[in-house]
């Protein structure tokens, strides 16, 4: 598997949201899409990019960082 463009962009939206399922509903797919991607991503990567939990989410310290370079790149 390799990085595409769509990763980033679930991932931007994820890390805004701080919740999948209102990004997933933002970018008009469903959650578990949503969620796989953000795995998949992590797996690609090698590193956590979310702490999960009851609440949402947050970017770990390298998720805000990758949230910050991917904003300036796409």
């Amino acid at each position: 598997m390799s990085l595409n463009p769509d990763h980033l962009l679930t991932f931007i939206a994820v890390a805004e949201a701080a919740n999948i399922s209102r990004a997933a509903k933002a970018l008009h797919l469903s959650q578990p899409a949503v969620s796989r991607a953000m795995r998949d991503l992590e797996d690609i990567l090698g590193v956590k990019l979310l702490e999960r939990g009851r609440r949402g989410v947050a970017p770990t310290p390298f998720g805000a960082a990758l949230a910050r370079r991917a904003r300036g790149m796409i």
